[in-house]
Parts: C-alpha cells; structure tokens; sequence
C-alpha cells in the first residue's frame, strides 16, 4: 500500500501537479514547512550580519536605550530575513503580554532555581513593542517571573519589529507545557483583545494565532468557571466547533452564549455524576463517561469537507437534551470498566 501511494504522488510530481488532497486541508496557512530532500533556503552568512548602527534596527535601539538598556548585537533572522536586535534590559522595563496564562508560582521557583544552577541567564526573551508602547514579552512570562526571584537588574532580550508576534504566543512558548486550561484561557484573552485592536478582524482570519476554534468556546467557559472539566467536552466541541468569518465582535458574543449552554449541561452532568455516585458507581471516567454517552455526533465520522456534522448551537441544544433525559438505570459496572480499559490504552 505504501509503495502504490508513493508511486502515484510521484505520477502526480512528473506531470506538474501535486498528489490530491481533501479539501479539508486547502486553503490552510502553511507554518514551519519542510524543505524537500536535500534543498536549502533562508539567507547565507554575509546576508545575515547587521550592525548595531544600522538603519533597520535603529527604532528598536532606540527602544532599549529609552528603556535604559543596552543594545548588544543586531542580525537578519536567517529563515525569513527580518531585522533583530539582541539586548540587555532592565527586568522592570519588560511586562508580559496582558492575555497569557496565570502565573503559576511553583514552576516560576523551580525556573529560577534552575537558572540560579547554570549561573546563567541563558534563554534571552523574545520582546516586542507593545499598543501602550511598553515592552512587551509574548513568551517569557515565567522566566521574567524567575529574574524577579533571583533578583536581576538586566534581562537579554531578542527585540522584534513584528507586533504580531504578542499574539503567537502557544507557537513561541517553549518554558512550560500548556494545557488545556492555559491554552483556552490565552486564545480567549487574545480575541478579546484583537476584537478591540482591529475591528473587521475574525476568527477565520487569526487562525494561526487561535490554532483550534474549540479553544474560544472552551476559554469562555472557563473564564465563567474555573472548575470547568473542559478536557471532558473537547472532543465533542472538535467535532462541531469551526472558526467565525464574521467580526471577532460579533463572534465573541456568539461565543458567550455557547459557553453559557456548556456549562448549563455540565451542571447537568454534575447532578448525573452525583447521583451515580449515590448509586455505587465509583471511577475516574465516570465524567467522560457521562459527556461520551449526552454526545449528540459521538458516532458522526469527520467529513471530507471539513464540514461539522451539525451546527454546534445545535449540538448543545441535542446535549442538554439528552443529559436532562438520561436514565440512570442505563449505567452498568461493566459498561464503565470498558472506559477504563480504552482510556488506558489511549494512554
């Protein structure tokens, strides 16, 4: 099978075309691309050096020294050739972009506890100018956090003309997996903030930045409840959830509405959950068990379209359906030690 699918992308190569795809996946932005076999790209060494004194990044010298630092190096970025200036800063000068996620003290401890080991300050912050003209870091909240433990005047710091980059903050951030809970909460905070920046933005337009439009839904939701089990409804919201064309304005509305429905059926679910619970039942699954079986397109395969199977306003509407009406006679000892089993194996 390998070899027919290898051999019929190379028919497609030998007569000027590509090998088809579904149409699902046209029309995507494509990020981090790979170069075929042994092709190279990007700029060579003499292309890449820049002095501090030139005019391309004499704004964002300007920047450090207003800001009372110190620039140190300047380079073109060597895949896509932008201006990028290396520099010291004061620790107070650089705040974190107003909608990454909470800061969590225990990680911000061990960091700074791991930096204090190498002696060394060694990953330098990617730092942009932000809308109140204040230094804005998209993906060092964490290590900004660990500097102010340690004590640092000075900070270095990779400064980047490109404003967008305050809102690519799950492809910059390397210092501490994001769950679910972090992701959403970030996506939301940056609509939010895009909504009120550019006007005729949408949803389908910041794709790259929002990465899964289930996380706007998940991420009102949560900021209504900290203590919502998102994790337990996202493969249903994958399944319906697509990104807006209209203003974020409009859709970020939509979307309040839709994570008030979610979390009416969640409370649904809590009172199921309690009162299986009364009734013997006793397992981690036991809420994903519910979810799964209240799921209206649990049995719906993806289409080829990319289209969702139905309109996820509709979906909720079939789920607090059928949460109101479940039968908790239905619920067996057995049936729940097969979650487990399948979860298990996921795992």
């Amino acid at each position: 099978m390998a070899t027919r699918r290898k051999t019929a992308a190379g028919r497609a190569r030998a007569s000027g075309g590509r090998p088809a795809r579904g149409k699902r996946n046209q029309g995507r932005r494509t990020r981090g691309k790979l170069a075929p076999g042994g092709e190279t790209r990007g700029l060579t060494a003499a292309e890449v050096a820049l002095g501090v004194e030139d005019p391309q990044v004499a704004t964002l010298a300007a920047w450090v020294r207003q800001a009372g630092g110190t620039p140190v190096g300047a380079y073109r970025d060597p895949l896509g050739g932008r201006p990028l200036l290396l520099a010291s800063l004061p620790l107070a000068a650089v705040q974190p972009t107003p909608f990454q996620r909470d800061l969590s003290p225990t990680h911000t401890q061990r960091l700074a506890a791991r930096i204090a080991e190498a002696g060394a300050f060694l990953d330098p912050l990617i730092v942009v100018r932000g809308e109140d003209g204040k230094l804005w870091t998209p993906n060092g909240r964490h290590r900004l956090a660990a500097a102010k433990v340690l004590g640092l005047r000075q900070v270095t710091a990779l400064i980047s003309p490109d404003e967008a980059l305050c809102y690519r903050i799950l492809a910059l951030n390397t210092e501490k997996a994001h769950n679910l809970r972090d992701r959403s909460l970030e996506v939301i905070r940056m609509a939010r903030s895009l909504a009120q920046k550019d006007k005729r933005s949408s949803e389908a337009s910041r794709a790259a930045e929002f990465e899964s439009p289930e996380l706007l839904t998940l991420g009102a939701a949560y900021q209504r409840s900290g203590r919502f089990a998102g994790a337990a409804y996202d493969p249903f919201l994958k399944k319906v959830d697509r990104f807006s064309d209209r203003p974020l304005a409009t859709s970020l509305r939509q979307r309040e509405d839709h994570a008030a429905r979610l979390l009416d059926i969640d409370a649904q679910v809590k009172r199921i959950v309690e009162a299986l619970q009364s009734r013997g039942f006793r397992s981690p699954y036991l809420r994903n068990y519910v979810v799964a079986r209240i799921n209206p397109v649990r049995f719906h395969k993806a289409r080829k379209d990319g289209e969702p199977p139905m309109p996820l306003a509709q979906a909720l509407t079939r789920m607090l359906a059928a949460a109101r009406a479940f039968e908790l006679d239905s619920v067996s000892h057995a049936q729940l030690a097969w979650v487990a089993v399948g979860a298990a194996a996921a795992e």
